[in-house]
């Protein structure tokens, strides 16, 4: 039985991880500790059923799915208390790539937004989801997404002001 779920698992975890961290570090708002908390437990979840997933159509979709519903479901479970060791993200492989004021400032500002606002945001404009999409990985209504985006933007276009103009040249 764990060789049925073995098969192919260690390769795809190996070529999505790295996807999966970024997505979960836009979905934290920064937070590395936390994006590789949630990467850790979706592959874990997604090890477990493995067998059945690998048959998918699309199993990075799947997965992709649920570290979304992690996020969410870890959110739900914290939201009382919000703990963050520091302000200050540390140096990452790989930051030298792009500007890192931008990079701090839009997680910064994806901090501010709520968890389910800022997993629309991610799932949308990150991931290139559909509205459909982005509905069924939340477990809501297109018109809930939609709403959500409009919020998110707009709050976001709020914290970022005449900045985002700015970030936006190359």
């Amino acid at each position: 039985m764990r060789q049925g779920r073995d098969d192919g698992y260690p390769e795809f975890a190996a070529a999505r991880a790295g996807h999966l961290y970024r997505s979960a570090c836009l979905l934290t708002g920064g937070d590395t500790h936390l994006a590789e908390d949630l990467v850790q437990e979706t592959l874990g979840r997604v090890y477990l059923k493995w067998g059945r997933i690998s048959g998918a159509d699309n199993p990075a979709g799947y997965v992709q799915t649920v570290l979304t519903r992690t996020f969410l479901a870890h959110r739900r479970r914290h939201s009382s208390r919000r703990e963050r060791a520091t302000d200050v993200l540390p140096e990452v492989p790989g930051a030298a790539d792009g500007d890192a004021s931008l990079r701090l400032t839009l997680f910064q500002a994806l901090g501010q937004l709520s968890a389910k606002d800022r997993a629309v945001v991610v799932l949308r404009y990150w991931e290139d989801r559909s509205v459909e999409e982005t509905a069924a990985a939340m477990n809501t209504s297109s018109a809930a997404v939609r709403t959500r985006c409009v919020r998110a933007l707009a709050r976001l276009r709020s914290l970022l002001g005449d900045a985002l103009g700015e970030y936006a040249r190359p």
